[in-house]
This record gives C-alpha cells, sequence and structure tokens, in this order.
C-alpha cells in the first residue's frame, strides 16, 4: 500500500510510520517540516526492517503552496491507499490572550492544510480497494466531552475537522473512498508535554499509533463519515 503520514518527525506520526514501514510492501511518505528528524525516522525504520521503503519529504504545513508537495508525492507514487491528517499545532492559551497570529496559524495547520491536502490527493486516491482518508482531531473538540482552559483555539480546529470529515464522507460516497475522523484523548507526545509541562497521559505515542494503524487499514470497510472517540476516559 501507499501511506502518507502527516506529522512524522514525532509523536505518534513518528511511530505510526515506523509501524507501517514494517510491512516490506508498503510505501510510506512522511511528511514534516524537521529534515533531520524525518532522517533519523528513515534510519530507524531501516534498523527495524531493512527492506522498509520510507520517503521523508520535508514540508511545513503553515507554507500554503501545497502544489510543491503534491508534486513531491506524486514524483514517487502513482495512488494513495491511505492519508493520515496526523499534524497538528496545539497552542494554549486564555481566550483573551489569543492573538490573531496565533489563531491564523494553528487554523492553518489543523485545518486549512488538511484542506488542501485532500484535495490534491483525491485525484490520485485508490477506488479499486477503497481508499481511506484518516483525520485525526481531538476528544476535546467533540462536542459534550471535558473542555479545558487555554484550548479554545485548539478544540475549535479539532471541532472543524470532525465537521470536515462528515462533510466529505457524504459528498464523495460514491467514489469509493472512506473519511473518518478519530478523537484522541492525551497521549503522551512532545506536543502534550510542551503545552502541559509535568502532566502524565495514559497512553504512549506507540500505543495509540498502533491502534491508529489497524483502524486505517481495516476500517474503511465498514465505516464511512464516522467521528470516533479513542480515549480512557468518560465524556
Amino acid at each position: 500500500m501507499n501511506i502518507i503520514v502527516t506529522g512524522a518527525s514525532r509523536g505518534i506520526g513518528y511511530e505510526l510510520v515506523k509501524i507501517y514501514s514494517a510491512d516490506e510492501s508498503n510505501t510510506v511518505i512522511a511528511i514534516a517540516r524537521n529534515s533531520q528528524k524525518l532522517y533519523q525516522l528513515k534510519q530507524d525504520c531501516l534498523a527495524l526492517n531493512p527492506k522498509s521503503n520510507v520517503i521523508p519529504i520535508t514540508f511545513d504545513l503553515n507554507d500554503n503552496n501545497t502544489e510543491s508537495l503534491i508534486g513531491e508525492i506524486k514524483k514517487n507514487v502513482n495512488s494513495i491507499n491511505i492519508l493520515v491528517n496526523n499534524a497538528g499545532m496545539l497552542v494554549n492559551k486564555l481566550f483573551t490572550e489569543i492573538t490573531s497570529t496565533d489563531l491564523e496559524s494553528v487554523f492553518n495547520v489543523n485545518v486549512f492544510s488538511v484542506f488542501r491536502l485532500i484535495q490534491g490527493i483525491l485525484p490520485i486516491m485508490e477506488t479499486k480497494t477503497r481508499g481511506h482518508v484518516i483525520n485525526i482531531s481531538s476528544i476535546g473538540g467533540v462536542q459534550g466531552s471535558v473542555k479545558f482552559a487555554g484550548l479554545s483555539a485548539y478544540s475549535s480546529t479539532k471541532a472543524a475537522l470532525a465537521c470536515l470529515t462528515e462533510c466529505l464522507a457524504e459528498e464523495f460516497k460514491d467514489l469509493n473512498i472512506s473519511f473518518n475522523c478519530l478523537a484522541l484523548g492525551a497521549v503522551q507526545t512532545e506536543m502534550l508535554e510542551e503545552a502541559f509541562p509535568g502532566y502524565k497521559a495514559p497512553l504512549t505515542a506507540w500505543e495509540m499509533a498502533e491502534f491508529i494503524s489497524k483502524f486505517s487499514v481495516n476500517a474503511n470497510k465498514v465505516m464511512n463519515g464516522k467521528i470516533i472517540p479513542v480515549s480512557l476516559s468518560t465524556p
């Protein structure tokens, strides 16, 4: 399979690429803005599986020039089976302190870049075996879940991502592509540590990546347009 993972330089994305690359039949396109970490990721994958096929692409999703990214992807593969929109930006600021720059950046990475990437990838998404687009959201973006002060910008973007998933599932239901959204609970990642120093999440990045990998391969056969809470806490 040909698989794209954004936000691949650390956390869940990093572990997800390692899991996918364990299968030598997979070509995994790993996208992130940190070229050094992408290089290390490729070396880690080769150490685990010398026949792994990981293609690192350095790109900042805050950049509106997604055409160049799509061009790089098309140079390496003719079709995509799975797209995991995992990249995310978290701003932890009280509502009264959020600047327009903060707001523009978090929406650009968490929502607008997803719009642009899906638009660019749709023409080469695999439809014969049913392609799968997975948008990684947050339990904080789900109506009725517990909310936290300081996360109004972040949670709003994740709510938008969930609604976008439902809209795309309806719009492209006859195209043989599934769109699903995973609303993740707390996972021990660098991004979480930066936003909430000292907080210990109940799941590791690898544990969540393992779940996402299995979901991405199998869930498109039985569901479309679903928002799935993936959290150990309720609500």
